[in-house]
C-alpha cells in the first residue's frame, strides 16, 4: 500500500500541449481512481515518475516514438518510460531481447544498465499506452483513462510534427497506427520483444539501424542506441 503524495513531473511543452486532456472530465476520473488506488495498493511507477516519458524529452525535440503497453509491475522496476527500468535493476526479459537485437543490428556491446534515459535525451519518446499499474497485477490500470490520454499525445505528435519514426512492437502497439498520419511519418512494425514472440519477427527487424538511416536521410542526428 502506498500513501505517497502524487507530484508528477512533466516538461512544460508537454504540459501545454496536453492541457485540454488534463482538464477533461475523464482525466479527473482517472486522477480520483489513482488517488484511491494508491491508498489501498502499491502502484508503479512512483507518482513523481508517472509522466517521466514526457518529462525527459520536449514535445518539439521528439524524433522517435517507441510504444509500450503498461509499466513493469515488479518492485523497483518501472521508471515511467516504456521498456526502461531503474538503474541497478536486473534487465527484464523484453529489454534483454531489445539489447540482443541492438547488438546484432549495430554490432555494439550493450551493458547491464536498463535505464533508457539516454535515448530519451536524444529525442526518443518511450511511451506506454497505460502509465501506471498495480504491483504484481499486469494490465490492472487498463481501461481507466490512460489510453485516451496517450492516444491524444500520439495524435498531437502526428498533427503538429513531421518526419517522426514510430516504432510499434506487437499487436497492441500496432493498433495505434490508426492515430498516425503515415503520409507525414514513418511507421516501423515488428513482433513484441517478449520471449513469447521475439523469435516471430522481432529478432532481425533491424529497427535501430533502420531508424537511424531514416533520421540521417531527413537531415537529423541519428540515435546512439548503445547503453553501457
Amino acid at each position: 500500500m502506498s500513501t505517497e503524495t502524487i507530484q508528477p513531473r512533466i516538461e512544460t511543452s508537454w504540459k501545454n500541449a496536453l492541457s485540454a486532456e488534463f482538464n477533461a472530465p475523464y482525466f479527473a476520473s482517472l486522477k480520483e481512481f489513482l488517488i484511491e488506488e494508491r491508498k489501498k495498493n502499491t502502484v508503479f511507477p512512483p507518482g513523481k515518475q508517472m509522466f517521466a516519458a514526457f518529462d525527459a524529452v520536449k514535445f518539439e525535440d521528439v524524433k522517435v516514438v517507441i510504444m509500450g503497453q503498461d509499466p513493469y509491475h515488479g518492485e523497483g522496476q518501472a521508471n515511467g518510460m516504456c521498456f526502461s527500468v531503474t538503474s541497478g535493476t536486473k534487465l527484464p526479459p523484453s529489454l534483454q531481447n531489445i539489447y540482443k537485437e541492438i547488438k546484432a543490428d549495430l554490432q555494439v556491446e550493450m551493458g547491464k544498465n536498463g535505464d533508457l534515459t539516454p535515448w530519451a535525451k536524444q529525442g526518443v519518446l518511450l511511451l506506454n499506452a497505460t502509465l501506471t499499474v498495480r504491483a504484481a497485477s499486469p494490465a490492472s490500470h487498463q481501461g481507466k483513462g490512460w489510453e485516451q490520454f496517450t492516444d491524444a499525445a500520439i495524435r498531437l505528435l502526428s498533427e503538429k510534427r513531421e518526419g517522426l519514426v514510430f516504432i510499434l512492437w506487437g499487436r497492441p502497439a500496432q493498433l495505434k497506427e490508426k492515430l498516425i498520419d503515415t503520409s507525414k511519418h514513418i511507421v516501423l512494425k515488428a513482433a513484441h520483444p517478449s520471449p513469447l514472440s521475439a523469435y516471430n519477427g522481432f529478432f532481425g527487424c533491424k529497427h535501430f539501424s533502420g531508424t537511424n538511416k531514416i533520421l540521417i536521410d531527413k537531415g537529423k542526428t541519428p540515435i546512439n542506441w548503445q547503453i553501457i
